[in-house]
């Protein structure tokens, strides 16, 4: 893409508007994706006119996906999320919560297995394990619910990551109706890559009582098996999925800052088979999430770079628009072929 600039300046905004978005909620397919210079990469969100749906690997109803693109751009699993994503979470979570989905969900398999945990309502006021790992991105956390076995469990683990190990917090179960699983939680332990036996967590379960104790309602359990939503005795709400798309996982790597250039290869080749014809420049507003800019001998390139802006495509004009500080924005226009 060759761009021409045609105006350059600066104007001051009667209010600001720094509300950069890190992470979008939208698809983000191989189509959709500007070079420049084969220098710097940019991610951007798609504009509104141009949404399309991506045919993914797992497949979600309307109202799932609804919950998924709510969930998309809040990083800690909750922790940092803004009191609009929260409402925005838990609408979606009662719109499904109101369509039932598995009739007694503890009755059936589609409830067994390990899940992984994307939300949770009160990430730093929960239980210990939540307050220490839940909200940091870098580590996974699941739960896993076995109870067509002589021993009937539900654990939580937190994988740190695949070459340290993990911790796995264990709680014998049992269960009280169609919806309720009571737990006790009974031991726990670090299982490291680098040792042969596990390193026992340091709680006195015995000696909590009835702090050890709890329940978990499952208020909604997708008929594909890869959903669920629970809500915890402590008053806590958890979305957790089986398997997630090539589009949640992308997002989250983008979200941590971290292996972002290899998830973009990845993401990529998943959507290439899908493309058809040449990559078209959709118009309307685009939003940069995320940008592999370096230092270069331009100075204008330097000043913006880090800056998360917008890009408005326009017929064949390009304007590039930055909010900065205090009102003051930053435009460049120009053509493009």
């Amino acid at each position: 893409m060759a761009i021409e600039i045609a105006n350059l300046g600066f104007q001051l905004n009667p209010l600001p508007t720094l509300s950069p978005v890190f992470v979008p909620r939208t698809v983000l397919k191989s189509s959709k994706r500007c070079r420049f210079d084969r220098r710097n990469l940019l991610l951007l969100r798609p504009p509104a006119s141009s949404l399309v749906d991506e045919q993914p690997q797992v497949s979600f109803t309307e109202p799932e996906n609804r919950l998924i693109d709510s969930l998309v751009g809040i990083q800690g699993r909750g922790r940092s999320a803004s009191p609009q994503q929260l409402s925005d979470v838990e609408s979606a979570v009662q719109a499904l919560e109101g369509l039932g989905g598995v009739p007694d969900p503890t009755s059936s398999s589609l409830i067994e297995g390990r899940w992984q945990l994307m939300f949770t309502t009160r990430p730093g006021t929960a239980s210990p394990i939540q307050r220490t790992f839940v909200g940091v991105d870098n580590f996974s956390v699941f739960q896993e619910v076995y109870l067509r076995t002589d021993d009937p469990r539900v654990s939580n683990i937190v994988r740190f990551s695949e070459a340290i190990g993990e911790l796995k917090v264990e709680a014998a179960a049992s269960i009280k109706d169609g919806k309720r699983i009571l737990f006790r939680f009974d031991r726990a332990a670090f299982s490291f890559k680098f040792l042969p036996f596990k390193v026992p967590y340091p709680v006195p379960f015995k000696l909590l009582g009835d702090e050890a104790k709890g329940w978990l309602d499952t208020t909604y359990l997708s008929q594909s098996g890869n959903l669920r939503i629970s809500r915890g005795n402590k008053g806590t709400t958890f979305v957790l999925q089986k398997n997630t798309e090539p589009r949640q996982r992308f997002l989250s790597v983008i979200s941590k800052g971290t292996g972002v250039m290899e998830a973009i290869n990845e993401f990529i080749s998943l959507n290439q088979n899908k493309a058809t014809g040449e990559p078209q420049l959709s118009e309307g507003e685009w939003q940069m999430i995320w940008s592999s800019q370096q230092e270069t001998d331009s100075w204008l390139e330097n000043a913006a770079n880090g800056l998360m802006g917008t890009q408005i495509v326009k017929g064949e004009q390009l304007k590039f628009v930055v909010d900065i500080l205090l009102g003051f924005r930053f435009s460049m226009i120009g053509t493009f072929v």
